[in-house]
C-alpha cells in the first residue's frame, strides 16, 4: 500500500468515529492507538502512554484550571451581573443601547475570564431578558450577545491561545497582547454594525422610554460595578505584560484575584463557590483528554509522515504563498462548523504553522489570524458551540433556527474583520510589538 494513503485512512476513520457520535476527545486518540498497534505493535502503543505525562508536566497548560477556576468564580459569585448593570445604565437611552452594552460586557468578561460558554450563558440570563422586555428585535439581540460572549476566545486570557502556544512556541504573552487589539477592534465592528442599523431603522432597537432612564447620580454610582472586574483584569494582565509573572503565573494571581472579589462582595458563599470548583474540574478534564488525543494522533500522523503530505499538497496549490494562506483559513473554517475548536487547535496547529514559517509569515501574526478563525467557529451554524450554549438559555419560543439566523450577520462582520488582519497584519502586531519590542 502506498504510505501516503495511510495518513489519508487516518483523517477518514476520525471523520467517521466523530459522525457516529464518539467524543473528539476519545475519537483521536482511539484513532492514533489503533494504527499504532496495527502498523508498529505494542511497544509504540506503549510509547504513547508515556507521552500523556508530558502533557501533565506541561508548564504552560497549567493555566488553563486558574483561569477555569477565575471565570467560574467570578460568574457564580454575580460579579457579572453587576457590570451589565452598569453599561445598562450608561447605554440604555441610545437606541441598540444595550446590544452595544452586551457586546462592550463579552469583550469585558473575555478580559476576565477567557471561557466563551461562561460569558455567552451569563449574558444570555441577564441581558437577553432586559433587551426582549424594551421590544428590540430578537435577532440582534442574540447576535449581540454571540459575538460579545465567544470575544473571550480572543481577549486574553484565553485558553485557547495557551493552548496554541504550548504546542507552536508562540509567545503566549505576544498573543495575549495581540488578542487585546483583535478582540476590540472586533467588538468595535460589532457595536458599530448595531448602532448603524438600529439608527437606520428606528423600530429595531429602540431607546429606553424616558421613564425608565436613570439619574446622572446613579450612573455615576452604577460605575461601583466596574472597580471589581477592573481590579481583576489589571491584575492578570498587568502581571504578564510588565513582566512580573508568566501568563501561568498570572493565572494564579487571577484566580485569588477572583475569590477576593467575591470576599468583597460578600458572595463568597459555599454553594457558588462549590459549584465553581466542579465546573472547573469538569472543563479541565475535558481539555485534558482532548488535549491528550489529539497529542497521540499528531504523534502518529507525522511518523507517518502526514506532515510531509500536506507539504507536498501545499506546492500544487495556486496563488503561491497566498494561496495556501487561503486554503489554510478556509480548511479551519470547515473543521470549526463540525469540530471542538481544542481539537481543531492540537490537530491543525503542529501542521500549519511550520508552513506558515516556511513560506515566511510571521508566526505569531498566524496565530492570532488562526484564532480569530477559530471565533467564528464558536457562531458558525450548524455546530456552533456558543449557538447551543444560548439555547440552554433562551425562552421556549425561541427557536434554534431564530439561532442560527441571527448568528449569520454577526460571521460575516466576523470574516470581515479576518479579512482586515490579514490585509494590515500592523493592526494586530502592534500592541505586541511596543510590549515586547519585537
Amino acid at each position: 500500500m502506498n504510505e501516503q494513503i495511510i495518513p489519508i485512512f487516518m483523517f477518514v476513520l476520525l471523520t467517521v468515529t466523530v459522525v457516529l457520535g464518539i467524543p473528539i476527545a476519545f475519537a483521536t486518540g482511539i484513532v492514533a492507538l489503533v494504527f499504532a498497534y496495527i502498523l508498529w505493535g505494542s511497544s509504540s502503543v506503549f510509547a504513547l502512554l508515556t507521552a500523556t505525562a508530558g502533557v501533565m508536566n506541561n508548564w504552560t497548560l497549567l493555566a488553563v484550571p486558574l483561569f477555569t477556576l477565575m471565570s467560574m468564580v467570578l460568574y457564580k459569585c454575580g460579579i457579572v451581573e453587576d457590570l451589565y448593570d452598569t453599561f445598562y445604565k450608561w447605554t440604555g437611552f441610545l437606541r441598540g443601547g444595550l446590544a452595544v452594552a452586551s457586546i462592550v460586557v463579552g469583550a469585558l468578561m473575555g478580559a476576565m475570564t477567557g471561557v466563551v460558554a461562561g460569558s455567552v450563558v451569563a449574558l444570555g440570563k441577564i441581558a437577553l431578558p432586559q433587551m426582549l422586555k424594551y421590544k428590540y428585535n430578537k435577532e440582534i439581540s442574540m447576535g449581540a450577545i454571540l459575538s460579545g460572549g465567544t470575544l473571550g476566545q480572543l481577549i486574553p486570557p484565553s485558553t485557547l491561545m495557551i493552548i496554541y502556544g504550548s504546542i507552536t512556541g508562540v509567545s503566549v504573552g505576544g498573543l495575549f497582547a495581540g488578542g487585546i487589539a483583535c478582540g476590540f477592534i472586533l467588538a468595535a465592528i460589532y457595536s458599530s454594525y448595531v448602532l448603524i442599523k438600529s439608527y437606520l431603522q428606528k423600530d429595531l432597537c429602540p431607546g429606553l422610554p424616558p421613564e425608565e432612564t436613570v439619574t446622572w447620580k446613579e450612573k455615576f454610582e452604577s460605575l461601583k460595578g466596574v472597580l471589581l472586574p477592573l481590579f481583576v483584569i489589571i491584575s492578570v494582565l498587568g502581571s504578564i505584560f510588565s513582566g512580573i509573572a508568566t501568563p501561568t503565573e498570572a493565572a494564579a494571581v487571577g484566580a485569588v484575584g477572583a475569590i477576593l472579589c467575591a470576599l468583597v462582595k460578600k458572595s463568597l458563599k459555599l454553594k457558588p463557590i462549590r459549584e465553581a470548583f466542579l465546573e472547573t474540574l469538569r472543563i479541565t478534564a475535558m481539555v485534558g483528554w482532548i488535549t491528550i488525543g489529539a497529542l497521540y494522533f499528531g504523534q502518529v500522523f507525522t511518523a507517518l509522515g502526514g506532515d510531509k503530505f500536506i507539504m507536498k499538497l501545499t506546492t500544487i496549490i495556486p496563488l503561491g504563498n497566498w494561496g495556501i494562506m487561503a486554503v489554510f483559513m478556509v480548511l479551519l473554517y470547515l473543521l470549526g462548523m463540525f469540530l471542538d475548536t481544542v481539537a481543531i487547535v492540537v490537530i491543525c496547529a503542529p501542521l500549519f504553522a511550520p508552513i506558515a514559517i516556511k513560506l515566511g509569515f510571521d508566526p505569531l501574526w498566524f496565530g492570532l489570524i488562526f484564532m480569530v478563525n477559530l471565533q467564528a467557529a464558536y457562531l458558525t451554524p450548524p455546530f456552533g458551540y456558543s449557538l447551543f450554549y444560548l439555547k440552554g438559555v433562551t425562552p421556549e419560543n425561541i427557536s434554534l433556527g431564530d439561532i442560527y439566523r441571527s448568528a449569520i450577520p454577526f460571521v460575516a462582520l466576523q470574516i470581515m474583520g479576518l479579512a482586515l488582519f490579514i490585509l494590515f497584519p500592523k493592526l494586530v502586531l502592534f500592541l505586541p510589538n511596543i510590549l515586547f519590542a519585537r
